[in-house]
């Protein structure tokens, strides 16, 4: 497979995860893939922002999040997150004490 072949694939395979995730699945919480995937709707956005400003694209958190949510983070926040129970910021504040250091 060729260079460009593979990048194609790959921002295809994104695309797909991201559209499960905004629109076949809003009702799994970030929190719920954070302590489950160790990552969440808001990484992906983050590594969004990463890639473009790698590529000297200027691009701020919340223009990632826009991006990626395709709405102020803020709108789709109120739309489809609930607030996590005390046991899941419990669960999600251990596995961050385990794995200090790591982004998701």
């Amino acid at each position: 497979m060729d260079e460009q072949t593979r990048i194609e694939i790959e921002a295809a395979a994104f695309r797909t995860l991201r559209e499960h995730l905004m629109e076949k699945r809003t009702d799994v919480q970030n929190i719920d893939l954070m302590n489950m995937a160790g990552f969440c709707r808001n990484c992906l956005s983050r590594w969004y922002q990463e890639a473009a400003n790698e590529r000297g694209i200027e691009m701020s958190k919340d223009e990632a999040r826009e991006i990626y949510y395709g709405m102020p983070y803020d709108d789709w926040k109120a739309q489809n997150q609930t607030e996590a129970s005390a046991e899941k910021q419990e669960e999600f504040k251990k596995a961050f004490a385990e794995n200090v250091g790591d982004k998701g």
